[in-house]
């Protein structure tokens, strides 16, 4: 398909959607860019637990961070190495950057999901209103089609809805449990740090007495 077929497609999609295709395709591409920003910065995978991945940025710190997780781990250890007062307080502080980070745009995806059926919804409405007015006036029998070329044209907006809709809700879906995993990684992660602080300070106590 060369560009001049495919603009005149675009061009044939926005007369069969009519006012409502403008907002639709706007709503695409939003659904989609959000989901790509939020697939892009959860896409690398956890190849060991969070006990594990402790350990091993504590021994290799050097070693580069290869997911969100890791990230967050080595930026809790190096907290933890410069021995803070309060290592939680400052592990939240710490971790809402990425906490934040992963559930970017996802607000902008439930609404797009939201509002794309009743676009939809929206333009057939619109679209039979104006097949029973040229009903009334005998004007529809004219066209091609005739009266059910008039009604698939005003459904093509609940289907284009539909079509934005679904994909994003799966997607979306897909990205929050991978986005609810991260967190309660970064939960443990601070809990670990905690642990060992607070580990640390009984035996430097007790070496004391």
């Amino acid at each position: 398909m060369n560009l001049t077929e495919l603009i005149l497609l675009i061009k044939e999609l926005f007369v069969a959607g009519g006012v409502v295709m403008p907002p639709l395709v706007l709503c695409t591409l939003l659904l989609w860019y959000g989901v790509g920003y939020r697939f892009w910065v959860m896409k690398e995978p956890r190849l060991m637990g969070v006990r594990d991945m402790l350990k091993y940025y504590q021994l290799h710190q050097d070693k580069a961070a290869k997911n969100i997780v890791a990230q967050a781990i080595k930026q809790g250890i190096a907290l933890k190495n410069r021995g803070v007062r309060n290592l939680r307080r400052h592990l939240d502080a710490a971790f809402y950057d990425y906490e934040r980070e992963i559930a970017k745009f996802s607000a902008l995806i439930r609404v797009v999901v939201m509002i794309s059926p009743l676009l939809g919804l929206l333009g057939t409405v619109m679209g039979m209103i104006e097949t029973f007015d040229s009903l009334a006036t005998m004007t529809l029998h004219s066209q091609s089609g005739g009266i059910a070329g008039g009604i698939s044209q005003a459904l093509f907006t609940t289907q284009m809805g539909l079509t934005v809709a679904i994909p994003g809700l799966l997607a979306n879906s897909l990205l929050n449990r991978k986005q609810h995993q991260i967190e309660q990684d970064l939960s443990q992660v601070k809990d670990l740090l905690c642990h060992q602080t607070s580990e640390n300070l009984l035996i430097k106590k007790g070496r004391q007495l």
